[in-house]
């Protein structure tokens, strides 16, 4: 009797479950969830945005230095960094030719994200907790 399930994968690729790029779907999951955080934390950064509109100073100081709106904003920061770098990722493995510039791109928006994240999550610490820490 023939063997109709004929296939081009090791065993040991066929145990391991892994896509051709020996990755898996992680990547895919990671997007797609932090893509799923992005739609409820971008209607309350929309929300918190309104609030501050025809806001004053002191306004803009004393609804940013809400712990829930903090922790909304930190959330939101953390979760479209994350988004953004893992997008960009993909891009870059797609279309830039060549392994050495692509490892250089990659390393670069990792640093880029990193460094765009740090100076948001600054920036909302600083002004939430005022002179305390800072």
């Amino acid at each position: 009797m023939a063997d109709n399930n004929v296939s081009m994968r090791t065993p040991l690729s066929r145990v391991k479950g892994l896509g051709a790029s020996g990755h898996g779907v992680e990547h895919w999951w990671l997007q797609r969830l932090t893509a799923a955080a992005n739609v409820p934390l971008m209607i309350a950064f929309v929300f918190i945005v309104a609030a501050l509109a025809g806001a004053n100073f002191a306004d803009a100081l004393a609804l940013i230095s809400h712990p829930l709106v903090a922790i909304v904003l930190i959330l939101a920061v953390v979760s479209v960094a994350n988004h953004m770098r893992l997008g960009m990722q993909v891009i870059i493995e797609d279309y830039v030719q060549g392994s050495g510039l692509r490892v250089v791109a990659i390393i670069a928006n990792n640093f880029y994200s990193v460094a765009v994240a740090i100076a948001c999550l600054y920036a909302i610490l600083k002004v939430s907790l005022g002179r305390i820490l800072f």
